[in-house]
């Protein structure tokens, strides 16, 4: 029979795990099912306030596609999206901005308040904080590509025991406001910060061997293999994105990233702090 882990189990194994992150800073991309499920939206919160309490320095990045379609179809407009990315007209972008920086970033300040910790939300127009230019390698309007990160607003926070909350807006020298990939703008927040780890949710296990098994979980990966895991066609369509992220932050510093499965109950503590970890780690 197999033996019981006791409390005192649980802590041994984590107790490395938070040595080597204590003090560290670490981004924390929040997106897929997880903002949409309120038992999982609790437990993200809960785990986000616990990382905090431990003096990990956590930043947390946010998408809502799901609540920005349901604006759109509430309003008559039909969400469009052209190779993974959303197309972004002047309406669209107006409901984005509501969506990312007003109530859905809100709310979750909101939850993280409630629970004790001490959140700030902010917005990539803050301070400059996302500098961006139009996408132009495909049509996608109001859709930008980061050109410079200004980290002092999230500094500043960390630095006062805060917990950044970030919706992913930027805007232009002209102050024109555009839409970014949540993904890329975690990336590129890490690779600024010079985050130790940056941690992205998503809606499945992590990376498949076979993307209809989720028993061919691919475990690690060294960001090397990617090119051939891209011609093998086991990385492709909407995880090309996602990975690519992960091999330029590595690339260009960040110590290790990991895309978790964000559908399981306290998803970014079982990667942190257990031996079995979460997902694929990229390194």
């Amino acid at each position: 029979m197999k033996q019981e882990r006791t409390i005192a189990d649980v802590l041994t194994e984590a107790q490395p795990y938070m040595k080597k992150y204590t003090g560290k800073t670490i981004v924390v991309k929040y997106g897929g099912n997880a903002m949409v499920n309120e038992e999982l939206k609790d437990a993200v919160m809960e785990d986000i306030i616990l990382l905090n309490m431990l003096g990990i320095k956590t930043v947390l990045v946010h998408g809502g596609g799901p609540e920005i379609n349901h604006l759109l179809h509430r309003l008559g407009l039909e969400p469009r999206f052209v190779g993974g990315l959303r197309y972004t007209d002047a309406e669209t972008m107006e409901v984005v901005q509501m969506v990312l920086a007003g109530k859905l970033n809100k709310d979750l300040v909101a939850r993280l308040c409630a629970r004790h910790g001490k959140a700030i939300g902010l917005c990539g127009v803050d301070a400059g904080m996302l500098r961006c230019r139009r996408h132009t390698e495909e049509e996608l309007g109001y859709v930008g590509d980061i050109v410079s990160v200004n980290t002092f607003p999230v500094e500043q926070a960390l630095s006062s025991g805060m917990i950044p909350v970030i919706a992913t807006i930027g805007a232009d020298e002209d102050g024109e406001t555009y839409n970014i990939n949540a993904d890329t703008a975690a990336a590129a927040i890490a690779i600024a910060l010079g985050a130790c780890k940056l941690v992205s949710l998503t809606d499945i296990p992590g990376l498949l061997m076979d993307k209809d098994d989720e028993s061919t979980l691919i475990h690690e990966v060294k960001i090397s293999q990617v090119p051939k895991l891209v011609a093998q066609g086991i990385i492709s369509g909407g995880m090309l994105p996602k990975i690519s992220c992960c091999v330029d932050s590595i690339a260009k510093g960040v110590r290790e990233a990991v895309i978790i499965d964000g559908r399981k109950t306290h998803a970014i503590l079982l990667e942190m702090f257990s031996d079995q970890g979460n997902g694929t780690l990229f390194y």
